[in-house]
């Protein structure tokens, strides 16, 4: 499911006109399009910048990189994988699955690969928005955008970064090319992808020097490859269901500690222990202690990480990196490393995605300029002066405990729900109030401000630029499935579809095929 080279757009080509067009063709962007199969859609393309699918399990390719969430849990509801290799599984394996998913629901001759979205402007006279790649044009009734916020990387503003004399490359753009055996290696950042490359990489190299501007909470994980036993069990529709039901509510009774944070110590306490019985080396440990309240950050699962610090061959700076000089990096307490390669693992743009510098809504503005830096959205889906536009993992709706699927199919009852709603009204345009919009988030910031993520003492990617924090989702999940099992028309402005000659026919949908395996 590659692209071959795509030729320049044609201007002079008239634009193809769609009832829906999604943008991104990762986990959301093929649930998205299975769902509008489902309902009998068929006038829609899924635009991808890439050329292949899979999102951000494509383009993480380190050393190590697997799910934190458990494999029974990391699926689509409608689509449970029972022969899972691993009770967490591996990149390959997810991507695999992703890819298979796709094929079987028959998603695959509607992705376009390479062809990113350049510009999306709301056009009020045709009631579309107009968007423009590379490649065409396109005239959409409805967008939906499920682009996702971990695959933009983000690269620190460091002084001779640009100028490093050696090989240097963020975690989700590793270098398969570049061969680490015997080199002198210089991570810079902690997070999660760090905790699973950096065991794999430190028995090759030959100095690890790790940046660590801040300790990271990390608890044993209950990995393990499964047996025959276990995968024959799971092969019974019924077995699988109750297992995944069983995670399901685990991990949401550990997620009530996000919004209660005391609740949390017994977990704080089970870390603590793991980190003492894994270094020994009191000067170590000290450096590896948080400061601040498990859950504030990620929480990370690891049983090899601490084991790799305590190689001979590691070094843990508990500093940040000031600046850069040569092949030297300097932290900000002063100490120097030289170095032959420099890997980033310092994550994302989570909340200020680049795909808000596409979208300009009724005024003109972009998404981006509108939000400065403090994502909004009525329900994390939609947003005022944007009509009939859907964010998939939009603002407000990382959960932290629990599976990204459960969100993005919960987000998809919604979006599925507002364009049954236009096709069966004949609605052309689809606008949340703005005071829908605005007493919704007031009542999410107001909850958010007991949770750890607002108290812990920490500083994470769910507070913005703005201090804002833009990106938690401040009740259960059972609470998020109840605000988007269904659109509710008193939270928008509907008007009715205008005139248009060759619009696609309103028609009442179908269930997916699938193949039996």
């Amino acid at each position: 499911m590659t692209s071959t080279t795509a030729l320049p757009r044609d201007d002079s080509a008239p634009p193809r006109r769609l009832e829906v067009l999604i943008i991104g063709a990762g986990i959301s962007g093929v649930g998205a399009a299975i769902r509008l199969l489902r309902e009998g859609i068929t006038d829609f393309v899924v635009l991808e910048k890439a050329t292949s699918l899979g999102g951000t399990w494509r383009d993480n390719v380190y050393p190590g990189c697997a799910c934190d969430v458990p494999s029974a849990l990391y699926s689509y509801s409608f689509a449970q994988k029972p022969d899972w290799s691993r009770a967490f599984a591996g990149q390959p394996e997810i991507l695999a699955y992703v890819r298979d998913t796709a094929e079987r629901f028959g998603v695959t001759p509607y992705l376009r690969f390479d062809e990113g979205v350049d510009d999306a402007l709301w056009s009020e006279p045709l009631q579309r928005w107009i968007v423009t790649t590379r490649l065409g044009v396109y005239h959409a009734r409805a967008v939906i955008s499920c682009a996702g916020y971990l695959h933009e990387p983000s690269i620190p503003d460091l002084p001779g970064l640009a100028e490093f004399s050696g090989t240097i490359f963020h975690s989700s753009r590793w270098r398969t090319d570049h061969d680490l055996t015997g080199q002198r290696v210089a991570v810079i950042g902690t997070g999660a992808s760090a905790i699973q490359f950096v065991p794999q990489i430190q028995p090759s190299v030959a100095r690890l020097h790790v940046f660590q501007r801040t300790p990271q909470w990390i608890l044993p994980k209950p990995d393990h490859t499964l047996t025959d036993l276990e995968k024959g069990l799971f092969a019974r529709p019924a077995t699988l269901h109750g297992w995944r039901a069983t995670l399901y509510g685990a991990l949401e009774t550990f997620g009530v500690g996000f919004r209660r944070p005391r609740l949390l110590q017994a977990v704080q306490r089970l870390a603590l222990r793991h980190l003492r019985r894994s270094v020994l080396d009191p000067e170590l440990r000290a450096a590896l202690t948080p400061d601040y309240v498990l859950g504030c950050k990620r929480v990370l699962l690891s049983n090899d990480y601490y084991p790799a610090l305590t190689q001979p061959n590691v070094e843990v700076l508990a500093t940040g990196v000031r600046a850069l000089r040569g092949n030297v990096v300097i932290g900000h307490d002063g100490r120097e490393r030289e170095v032959d390669t420099i890997i980033l693992s310092t994550g994302f743009h989570v909340s200020d995605p680049p795909i808000a510098r596409a979208f300009r809504g009724t005024v003109g503005r972009s998404l981006a300029s509108i939000w400065a830096g403090s994502p909004e959205a009525y329900r994390g889906t939609t947003i005022t002066g944007f009509p009939n536009l859907f964010f998939v993992l939009g603002p407000n709706l990382a959960i932290g405990h629990n599976s990204a699927f459960i969100v993005i199919e919960a987000q998809l009852d919604y979006v599925i729900s507002a364009l049954t709603t236009m096709r069966r009204l004949s609605l052309g345009r689809v606008e949340v109030l703005p005071r829908a919009q605005a007493a919704y988030n007031a009542e999410v910031q107001r909850d958010l401000q007991g949770t750890v993520w607002n108290t812990g003492g920490c500083s994470s990617y769910y507070l913005d630029a703005n201090g804002r924090n833009s990106i938690g989702f401040p009740w259960s999940t059972l609470t998020m499935r109840r605000l988007l099992r269904e659109i509710d028309p008193a939270s928008y402005a509907m008007e009715p579809l205008k005139a248009e000659p060759g619009s696609p026919p309103l028609e009442r949908g179908r269930e997916p095929e699938t193949r039996e395996d």
